[in-house]
């Protein structure tokens, strides 16, 4: 795993929320960041009055947060900036027992995995708040509360105000009422865990909004029904869209496409390529949630990519600023040096080895010994060429590269001394036809 910090990457240094917008509410509307919430009115007026203390929760069902997670992130980070006290809790108790699938149970991890991932998933929520000030954030575990509560004490105290006519409701819970499958005592209780959580919170923080995404929200009242029903008061719940592609599909761990936010499970390289190669149709949108640029800002990038579509500008500010924020400047500099560099654009030899595997992972590669350097081998057996015969029309038409230097004799074989960091060779055919040897 890669090492967190307690404190915000680079990427997030200097951010503000945009000012041409009177309250965090609107500028929350304007980005599409509130699909669904309690009373829009009453929410509008107590983020427009005196601080609050808000939360959102993240489950540990795997080693690291995703994008999906990044919009939770953001949101809170936008509700900090603008005067409100987070509180970023880490579910050791409910990711202990996981929230229902809409499709099927999930596979119950061991204590100690959890328990590692609860210390990996709270130093990512870390990265993205601020600790100290009069907005500091906290990180709290939901198994301090749960951990030491008896069987008995859960439904006297907690279960007795839960309605199983209401639960059965829940949209995910009647799906998998319907089905072959069902859905286990386990599962179906998640909602009271969740909605507990937001009672004790109030209690101990006097915390008034929860944000979650929308595929929660049925977890998310439960909280708020919670409140009001053992403490008579009124809390709010902020739903965020789920994200999904301009075709309808979506990204996230469950549909084996996921992103992650850690560096040893996605590469900033990896991130960087998956936001540039984000549609025309959808970068507008992402922009809006996953940046910190202004409204002003926005529409700019809009006209551009409407005028000079073949700049891809709106995609190329999206893949910095993301990448950024989750990974940092510095690394994401590196990103952009070793994108140039596998072109032709920039010096491949002075790439650290880190960025160039980063670089090249996802090019076909092959591993051959010291003494198969030749360049026509390599080309065949890279398959950047078909044949030993294509191979030589590509090097005497100029269109063989090695290591970004272009090679014209038929005859030439790499000098180890070439080899990048002793083992790694870059083999080019034309502009964009890329492999990777790696030399044993």
């Amino acid at each position: 795993m890669s090492q967190q910090t307690d404190t915000p990457v680079s990427g997030l240094a200097g951010q503000r929320n945009d000012p041409s917008f009177d309250d965090v509410h609107d500028e929350l509307v304007w980005r599409g960041l509130v699909h669904v919430s309690t009373d829009a009115a009453e929410l509008k007026e107590l983020l427009a009055g005196p601080p609050v203390t808000f939360y959102c929760g993240f489950d540990p069902t795997a080693a690291s947060l995703h994008l999906g997670n990044l919009v939770q992130l953001l949101t809170m980070r936008r509700l900090q900036l603008a005067g409100h006290r987070p509180l970023g809790l880490v579910g050791g108790s409910t990711g202990l027992v996981g929230d229902p699938r809409p499709t099927a149970e999930r596979t119950m991890n061991t204590k100690e995995t959890v328990a590692q991932w609860v210390g990996s998933l709270q130093g990512q929520v870390q990265r993205f708040l601020d600790f100290e000030g009069d907005s500091a954030a906290r990180m709290v575990n939901n198994l301090d509360w749960t951990g030491p509560m008896s069987v008995i004490d859960f439904l006297r105290d907690v279960g007795k105000y839960f309605r199983v006519g209401t639960m059965i409701k829940k949209e995910t819970v009647a799906k998998r009422l319907n089905s072959d499958e069902g859905i286990s005592y386990s599962e179906f209780s998640y909602q009271i865990l969740q909605g507990m959580d937001y009672l004790q919170l109030f209690r101990d923080y006097d915390c008034v909004l929860q944000t979650g995404g929308s595929d929660q929200w049925g977890n998310l009242t439960s909280g708020t029904d919670l409140v009001r029903k053992v403490e008579g008061a009124t809390v709010h719940a902020i739903g965020t869209p789920l994200i999904t592609n301009s075709d309808g599909t979506k990204f996230g761990k469950s549909e084996g496409n996921a992103v992650w936010l850690d560096a040893a499970m996605t590469s900033p390289y990896a991130m960087f390529q998956f936001w540039l190669n984000t549609a025309d149709a959808d970068v507008a949108e992402r922009l809006r949630i996953f940046s910190f640029r202004t409204r002003a800002e926005i529409e700019d990038l809009e006209r551009v990519m409407t005028e000079r579509p073949h700049e891809r500008a709106a995609q190329r500010a999206l893949a910095y600023d993301v990448t950024s924020l989750v990974h940092g400047v510095e690394a994401t500099d590196k990103v952009i040096a070793a994108s140039a560099a596998l072109f032709g654009q920039g010096d491949l030899a002075s790439l650290d080895l880190e960025s160039l595997r980063s670089a090249t992972a996802e090019l076909d590669a092959v591993s051959v010994d010291a003494d198969s350097l030749g360049v026509i081998e390599l080309l065949v057996l890279t398959g950047l060429s078909a044949s030993n015969s294509a191979a030589r029309r590509t090097v005497t038409e100029g269109g063989a590269y090695v290591n970004n230097t272009k090679i014209t004799d038929v005859d030439h074989s790499v000098d180890p001394a070439d080899l990048l960091h002793g083992k790694y060779l870059l083999l080019r055919r034309g502009k964009r036809n890329l492999a990777v040897v790696e030399v044993r």
